[in-house]
């Protein structure tokens, strides 16, 4: 797909991810509209950059609905926003959890069924979703979260089948943990396991190159995690027996008390 001269509309474009994808993508020529929940932080970004933004709160299903018939001449949809979810499910109250869904995976879906339909009529378009390397294994403490990026995964891949022929492409690209700035650097934990981290502009590059190529699956992340969750995925129960113990545990709590205040 053709980034020069296309109409993106980009989630999420305030986070660390966010901002290096609005860079990347508007040096690729794109007419880009950014959305997130603050105006105070994407009209500067905007300003800099020579794009629009519109500012949308993912959480509530107004906001997504009008969010789309705002932008209903969307070439691409690059769905990055997303909240950390981590932390144990029975800490997390009925509200906490929908908000978590509706982010990570209601809107995104909902963004797809209301912009595709224009994007097969014109016979071009591309959605790219931003998940996690949480979407190919389970961890300790972060039931949520893996259960939105587990079930964007399979929402990616299979609407790509649905669109195959339509001219629409679809790809998803999953950072492991990504170091610098966003939602795991704000902890300030060190990576569990001593696995190195990526950087925004590494998972930016890799999102403007699915678009382009039409790839369908792009793991970003060291070789170590990419086969550890390969592991997990075909052998969760004996993966599942391992637990994080003295310093991984640790950091695991550390990152699930940092990120508390973001439910």
């Amino acid at each position: 797909m053709r980034i020069d001269g296309a109409t993106v509309l980009l989630t999420g474009a305030t986070g660390g991810i966010g901002r290096a994808l609005a860079h990347q993508l508007s040096e690729a020529g794109a007419c880009l509209v950014m959305t997130g929940r603050r105006a105070d932080a994407l009209e500067p970004l905007a300003a800099e950059l020579g794009a629009r933004y519109v500012t949308a709160d993912l959480g509530e299903r107004g906001d997504v609905a009008r969010l789309a018939d705002v932008c209903e001449d969307t070439d691409i949809l690059v769905a990055n926003a997303a909240v950390p979810a981590s932390g144990d499910l029975l800490e997390y109250t009925v509200d906490q959890v929908d908000r978590a869904l509706e982010v990570n995976l209601r809107a995104p879906v909902v963004l797809a069924r209301l912009l595709a339909p224009r994007m097969v009529a014109v016979g071009r378009g591309h959605l790219a979703f931003v998940g996690s390397m949480s979407g190919k294994a389970a961890t300790p403490l972060s039931s949520l979260y893996t259960a939105s990026k587990f079930g964007l995964r399979g929402f990616a891949h299979s609407l790509r089948q649905d669109l195959r022929g339509a001219g629409v492409g679809v790809s998803l690209v999953q950072p492991g943990f990504v170091g610098e700035a966003g939602m795991f650097a704000d902890t300030g934990a060190p990576v569990p396991g001593g696995l190195r981290t990526v950087s925004p502009e590494q998972v930016a590059t890799a999102v403007v190159g699915a678009i382009r190529t039409g790839r369908a699956e792009v793991n970003i992340a060291p070789w170590k995690l990419r086969l550890n969750c390969a592991l997990a995925g075909q052998f969760p129960g004996f993966t599942g027996r391992k637990q994080p113990e003295g310093e991984a545990r640790n950091v695991a709590h550390r990152i699930v008390e940092a990120q508390r205040a973001a439910r």
